[in-house]
Formats: structure tokens, C-alpha cells, sequence
């Protein structure tokens, strides 16, 4: 392919990414050294790096950042080895196999808010879960700042593992028999198999999981701020910690909100790391 017809392809796309991410991300990095208040639109007086300095000397900040790690920590994990056990089980099916799969897929179909609600419901006073607590236990459940963490992971692991399920599922379509049945031959069980053949397999597949969902993870509000709130402040991630640090009614300062969106980007890519440079090594290894 010569230079004029590989721009005509490569042009289109390049300036829709352009228009869509680059500008937008200029934008945001200027707004983050400004004074900009949600009060006062018309004027941005630049203040260098100030906005950066109070939100790493904000302690709700760090606590946001704390939880959000957590956050990652334990939910995106959950949701690779429920994902990974849930497929290999359905692989095994052979009847009803599309029924199983559409009431899989049905949490993560529901809109994030909408199930957010309705989850939250269960535990709230006069909610199934919270009747049937109180019916064994004899203590009336109530979600404070001591629960209202757990229930947050808790529900993000019942909305996102049928992605991993159903990616997991989805390469498992693509496993060649053949290598099923000689590991067989062979007089391999179940779990032999499952390390040596299928595991190896699923490599690529995991590794995109792995990064679909911390990215994900990492920005997760939807299901926060319904739990939280403005009540639980020890239970924001840092997206919910800055569309209240932004939007607040009194103040609502954007400079110092875009300053977070931008650590909050930083902090995506920096935990993005590992995985791209062993993904950039197995790349290399695979060529020599």
C-alpha cells in the first residue's frame, strides 16, 4: 500500500480520535490550572498548578483513592474467577444452554442506576434481604458507613461478572476439541486439563477481562452514588469524590475537578502498567 492511499484509510479515523479524545484531553489539562468556578463560568484566572497542590493535600481525596484500590482489588478478581467458573460450567451444558446464558447476561443488561436501585432496595428497610436478616439474626439491618462498602462491592461484582462470564465463554467456543480429547487420551483429569490446556488458552481472553474491568472498576460512580451519596463520605471512589468536589451547589469549583479528572487518569494508566508491559514481553517472545 502505497503512502497517499494508506492516509486516505488512516486519516478519517485518526481525526475523529482527534476530535473525540486529544482536544477534549487538551481542554481538560488547561481547565485543571485555572480558578474555574460552576458559579462563575465566564472567568478562568490561571493559577498554575494550585488545583493540583490542594487536591494531593485533601485527605477525602486520598481516602477516595483508597477505597477505589480496594475497590479494584477485590471486585475485579471476583468477577475474573466467578466469570471463568460460570463459563467453564456452561461449557459443559448441553441442553438450555441459551436460557442459562440470557439470565446470566441479565444483570449486566439492566441499566447500572436502575439496578443500583433495585439492589439497594433488597437491603433497605422493609427489603427482602434485610426481612430475611432480621428474621434469622432477630437485629433489624440497616446500611450505615459499616456495611455500605461491602454492599457496593457486593453489587458490582453481580453487575459486571457476565461480561467476564460471557468473554470467558466466548473463547472457550474457540478451543479446539481435538486438544480436549488427546489430554484425555492421555489420562488427564479435569483439573489437569484445565491448567495445561484450557487455562493457556484463555490466556488472551483473561488479560483482556483483566483490563476492560480495571479501567471500569477504576471509574465505577453510578452504583457508588446511589449507595453513598453525600451520607457516606468514607465510601466515595474518586470519580463520586469529584462530581462533589465539581458540581457542589455552593462552590462547585471545575478547576479543581478537572485536576482530579486528570489524576484519575494518571492513576488508571499507572495501574494499566503491568499488565501492558508483560503483555509487550509476551509480544516480543512470541516473535523471537
Amino acid at each position: 500500500m502505497n503512502r497517499r492511499a494508506f492516509t486516505g484509510f488512516v486519516l478519517p479515523s485518526v481525526s475523529v480520535m482527534t476530535f473525540l479524545m486529544v482536544i477534549p484531553l487538551v481542554t481538560t489539562v488547561w481547565l485543571s490550572t485555572t480558578d474555574l468556578f460552576l458559579r462563575d463560568l465566564s472567568s478562568a484566572p490561571f493559577v498554575g498548578l494550585k488545583n493540583y497542590r490542594e487536591v494531593l493535600s485533601d485527605p477525602n481525596f486520598w481516602s477516595a483513592t483508597r477505597f477505589t484500590l480496594f475497590f479494584v482489588g477485590v471486585t475485579v478478581p471476583l468477577e475474573m474467577v466467578l466469570g471463568l467458573i460460570f463459563a467453564l460450567l456452561l461449557d459443559r451444558v448441553g441442553r438450555f444452554r441459551s436460557v442459562y446464558l440470557a439470565a446470566m447476561l441479565l444483570p449486566f443488561i439492566v441499566t447500572p442506576v436502575v439496578g443500583t436501585l433495585l439492589f439497594r432496595n433488597l437491603f433497605s428497610r422493609g427489603g427482602l434481604v434485610s426481612w430475611l436478616i432480621e428474621l434469622v439474626t432477630g437485629n433489624l439491618f440497616v446500611v450505615d458507613a459499616s456495611n455500605v462498602r461491602f454492599l457496593i462491592m457486593l453489587h458490582a461484582v453481580w453487575h459486571v461478572t457476565p461480561f467476564a462470564f460471557v468473554a470467558i465463554f466466548a473463547g472457550l467456543q474457540t478451543l479446539p476439541q481435538e486438544r480436549i480429547e488427546a489430554a484425555s487420551m492421555d489420562g488427564a483429569r479435569f483439573f489437569d486439563t484445565f491448567l495445561h490446556v484450557t487455562l493457556p488458552h484463555l490466556k488472551s481472553v483473561l488479560f483482556f477481562v483483566a483490563i476492560i474491568s480495571i479501567m471500569d472498576s477504576y471509574r465505577v460512580f453510578d452504583s457508588v452514588f446511589v449507595f453513598a451519596g453525600n451520607r457516606f463520605d468514607n465510601s466515595h471512589t474518586l470519580s463520586v469524590y469529584n462530581s462533589v468536589e465539581a458540581l457542589d451547589a455552593k462552590i462547585g469549583r471545575l478547576g479543581k475537578g478537572h485536576a482530579i479528572a486528570i489524576l484519575t487518569i494518571v492513576g488508571i494508566f499507572a495501574a494499566l502498567i503491568p499488565f501492558l508491559v508483560r503483555s509487550y514481553k509476551e509480544q516480543i517472545a512470541d516473535r523471537t
